[in-house]
This record gives C-alpha cells, structure tokens and sequence, in this order.
C-alpha cells in the first residue's frame, strides 16, 4: 500500500504544478473530456476523492451493491452522474474549486494512509479493497492529469506510476468483460515496456491464452479511453487479443 500511496502523492503533485498557476483564462480551457473545461475536470477530481475518503471512513458502506446501486447503476451511469454534479457546482470558479481539490486529495491520502488496506469498501457499483481503491483514485488522477495538461498545452513524460495502472488493467479485465456481457476464452498476460526501458510483466498462474505487448504508456492510454488501439503499435497474440483491447479499462463506470 505504501508505494501505491507514494505513486498517489506524486500524481497529485504533478497536478498542482499544472493548476496551481492557472488563471481565469486557464479554467476556461476546453479539454478531451466532451462538455468540460479545466476546472470542470477539477471539479470532479474533487468531488471523487470526497466520495473515496467517505468510503475510506466507512461512510458508505451501507451500499452494499456501489453507491449507484446495482438497479440504478444500469439507468445511471457514471459518467451521467458525474455529469450532473460537474454541472451543479461548476459555478463556483476555477480558484475555489482548486482550492476544493488540493483540500480534496489531501484528505483522501490521509484517510487510505490509516486504514486497513485489505479491508472491503463501497465504490461505484459494488465492493473492493480500499487499496484497489486507492489504485483506482490514481488511475484517474493520471488521466485527467493528461487531460487537463493536453488543454494546457504541456506534454508530460511517462513515468513508473503507470506501472500500477497497467496493472490494475489488467486485474480488471474480468470485469470489464462482465460489463461488455462478454466472456474471456482465458487468461491473459501482460508484457510491457516501461518508461525507462523496463520490461514489466503481469499473468496469472496458469499459461497466458492471450498476451498483449508493447509500451506501458500506450496500453495505459488505450485503457484509459485515450487512444484508440489501432492507433498504437500494441499487438496483441491469442483468441481476446481484440477482446482485451476494445474492453480494457482503469476505471469504473
């Protein structure tokens, strides 16, 4: 849990470099997120990490099945949901939301910091381990880190944080073919390049069926909705190479 939560500090570091000097013209930047600006992206990193130290505090744990339910998480969806919130409250301007944010994540990193990081949490649409949690909340902050540097028009360099969010793709994948009412043929492997030239590798027990290869920074950007598969230089081997690629994800919705 330590080095997830170190990763987490640097992500949220590596954010404040980029919003701590905007100004109004900043917020008001459109970003790769469809509808929202800067400080909307903000916004709702804000507000998610509120709702994950709640979950963190226990707070949430009366909804056994996530806290959209398992009925109205089929009706609703996060991203409509997210949607609504960013909407409701974009109206409190860019330095108050930054301010909200930084608060935020400081807050979330002190409350996954104390807690037992084995124990069962509410999230989206039903239950994990508060540091899946806790990887989950890096997940994001990286991609809305790159969305809001993108608006910003700053390029950010790779770095070894990705390992855990590869990772956290790849232990997911049964879920995002649950979600896709879809079925793996197999387990699947994971044999990528890191930042620095580092070959990282995640499979199961049993003998890989499918195997995805090439860098850590394009199958993160694939599984982050960023990227579209065929326009990186991934190859994937095995009857879900496709499969994993079109389903992959580090998120929950």
């Amino acid at each position: 849990m330590d080095d997830i939560l170190s990763a987490l500090a640097g992500q949220h570091l590596e954010l404040a470099e980029l919003v701590d000097p905007c100004r109004e013209a900043d917020w008001e930047l459109p970003t790769r997120c469809e509808g929202w600006d800067v400080a909307a992206v903000l916004l709702h990193l804000a507000a998610t990490d509120e709702l994950a130290t709640a979950s963190a505090e226990g707070a949430l744990d009366r909804y056994r099945d996530g806290f959209l339910g398992s009925r109205n998480s089929q009706t609703v969806t996060v991203d409509a949901a997210a949607a609504a919130q960013v909407d409701a409250e974009r109206a409190a301007g860019g330095d108050a939301i930054r301010q909200r944010w930084h608060e935020a994540s400081q807050a979330m990193r002190a409350a996954f910091d104390v807690g037992d990081p084995h124990r069962r949490v509410t999230w989206v649409s039903g239950q994990l381990s508060l540091q899946t949690l806790a990887t989950t909340r890096l997940s994001e902050c990286w991609i809305h880190t790159g969305d809001i540097a993108a608006a910003l028009g700053v390029v950010l360099a790779p770095t070894d944080r990705l390992r855990h969010i590869a990772r956290l793709a790849w232990r997911t994948l049964p879920y995002a073919f649950e979600r896709a009412d879809s079925e793996m043929q197999g387990p699947v492997a994971l044999d990528l390049i890191g930042p620095k030239g580092e070959h990282w590798r995640f499979a199961a027990d049993a003998p890989a069926r499918t195997t995805i290869r090439g860098t850590a920074a394009e199958f993160c950007d694939v599984a982050a909705r960023r990227i579209d598969p065929d326009a990186t230089d991934l190859v994937g081997t095995g009857p879900d190479a496709a499969a994993v690629l079109r389903l992959v994800r580090t998120y929950a919705q």
